[in-house]
C-alpha cells in the first residue's frame, strides 16, 4: 500500500471523513490539493523539504504554491498544511476533523 493510500486508509478509520488525493480543483491549471474533502472544500496539503530545502521552501517552489492556494481561497477552498510527521499524530487528524465538522454545519 502507498504512502498516501495509507493516510487515506487511516484519516477514514480515525475521522469517518472519506478525502480524495490528487483532486484537480482549477478549471484550467492543473494544480491540485494533496488531499480534499469535497463536500466541505477543505484541502489538505502535505508540506514536504521544510527542513531539507525541498521544492515548497525554496524561491520559485515557494512563490508557485502561493499562486495555487490564493486561486483555490479565490474559488472557495480552505487550505490546510501540514509537514508529513504530522501527518502522524492524531492531533492532526482530530484537527482536521473539526475543520471539515464546522465548515460542513456552515453550510447547513
Amino acid at each position: 500500500m502507498k504512502s498516501k493510500d495509507l493516510q487515506l486508509y487511516k484519516f477514514l478509520k480515525l475521522t469517518g471523513f472519506e478525502l480524495i488525493s490528487e483532486y484537480r480543483f482549477h478549471p484550467v491549471r492543473r494544480w491540485k490539493f494533496d488531499f480534499c474533502h469535497i463536500e466541505s472544500k477543505i484541502a489538505i496539503e502535505i508540506e514536504c523539504g521544510a527542513f531539507t530545502q525541498g521544492r515548497h521552501t525554496r524561491g520559485l517552489g515557494f512563490i508557485a504554491d502561493m499562486e495555487k492556494y490564493n486561486n483555490a481561497v479565490l474559488l472557495g477552498w480552505k487550505i490546510l498544511r501540514f509537514t508529513p510527521s504530522q501527518m502522524n499524530e492524531s492531533k492532526t487528524y482530530d484537527f482536521i476533523k473539526n475543520v471539515i465538522f464546522n465548515n460542513l454545519n456552515k453550510t447547513k
